[in-house]
């Protein structure tokens, strides 16, 4: 369910915002698993500490799903004002400013004029653009997608106490295998971005460790 659920919308399964949402959920699960003491960690201790990791990514899970949802309507709603204010520019010229700014980094410079009034002219050639946002399923089956990534990431971190008695060696695998997937998904954020791949999941780990540390001195 999980494999469909990640192939069902471009922008879930898009690197970024997979490792992301991964590396977002961890680091909330380390949160507690990294305040848990090993000189007073007893069955009750770990039991409530692991409740308490799953409670914190469920609700950040339902919060991260519902804000997916906002930021794909207010996308949807700046593309549709975007496509009528090409529509209804008189003005070619300004048409071909709008295009431009919309456009990532230099590619309105780079494709010229000639380039933009032809984007223009079939712009313009377009159906009307709905006036407001409007969600359909894919967005909705995305958004479970956003919530299951970070619930998913509570379990690496936490396996270890169902299967250990002992805290301390518990606590050091919970970390290690939080190091591991910190790093897995640095590097293929390294990967995806064309930098090199072990030097990020080197300093997403890196990373990764120092806010966990910060967020545990903050009382997180």
């Amino acid at each position: 369910m999980t494999a469909s659920l990640l192939d069902a919308h471009p922008r879930v399964i898009d690197p970024v915002n997979r490792a992301s949402e991964v590396i977002f959920g961890l680091l909330m699960a380390l949160s507690f698993t990294g305040s848990l003491s090993v000189a007073a960690a007893g069955q009750e201790e770990v039991r409530t500490m692991m409740l308490a990791a799953l409670g914190c990514n469920l609700a950040w899970g339902v919060v991260d799903g519902v804000m997916y949802l906002v930021a794909t309507a207010m996308e949807q709603a700046r593309r549709n004002a975007l496509l009528r204010g090409v529509r209804e520019s008189k003005d070619v010229g300004a048409a071909h400013a709008i295009l431009e700014h919309a456009l990532p980094g230099r590619l309105g410079e780079a494709i010229g004029a000639a380039g933009l009034e032809e984007l223009r002219v079939r712009i313009a050639a377009l159906p009307d653009a709905k006036p407001s946002a409007h969600l359909d399923r894919d967005d909705f089956v995305a958004a479970l997608a956003v919530f299951v990534l970070v619930v998913l990431s509570t379990f690496p971190v936490v396996v270890p106490f169902l299967f250990l008695s002992d805290a301390a060696v518990a606590i050091r695998l919970s970390n290690a295998i939080a190091l591991v997937t910190l790093f897995i998904a640095g590097h293929r954020l390294g990967r995806y971005g064309g930098i090199a791949p072990w030097k990020i999941g080197l300093a997403m780990a890196a990373v990764g460790a120092a806010l966990v540390s910060v967020i545990i001195a903050l009382g997180g």
